[in-house]
């Protein structure tokens, strides 16, 4: 019988770009300010949507944190599986990160 051997078309390459992302502003600051990220004011993100970007570089990373900022017209934290599940994607369709980090109160770390 002959072996079937699978090929990985990805080479291995050294993570450089990080993406962290995080449901509110009060989990994302003790990181933001730790690393030193600065908020991206030409955001990258639709017109219109609340969403939040900081990014620096840390130790040679390119590294960015993302959260859904709060809701325009009522004023709350826009939390939750769409609004977490929007930010992320558009996020690694725009940043191509070598890495992606859930943190936060879903249990990345103790702050």
């Amino acid at each position: 019988m002959e072996k079937i051997t699978m090929v990985s078309e990805t080479k291995k390459h050294p993570i450089s770009t990080i993406l962290i992302v995080v449901a509110m502003q009060a989990e994302a600051l003790p990181i933001v300010n730790q690393l030193q990220l600065k908020e991206d004011l030409n955001s990258m993100f639709p017109k219109g949507v609340p969403w939040v970007r900081c990014h620096g570089t840390y130790k040679e990373l390119d590294i960015s944190i993302v959260w859904p900022g709060k809701d325009t017209v009522l004023g709350v934290h826009s939390v939750g599986k769409i609004s977490a599940s929007l930010v992320t994607y558009v996020s690694i369709q725009a940043l191509q990160p070598d890495r992606v980090i859930n943190a936060g109160t879903a249990g990345g770390f103790k702050v």
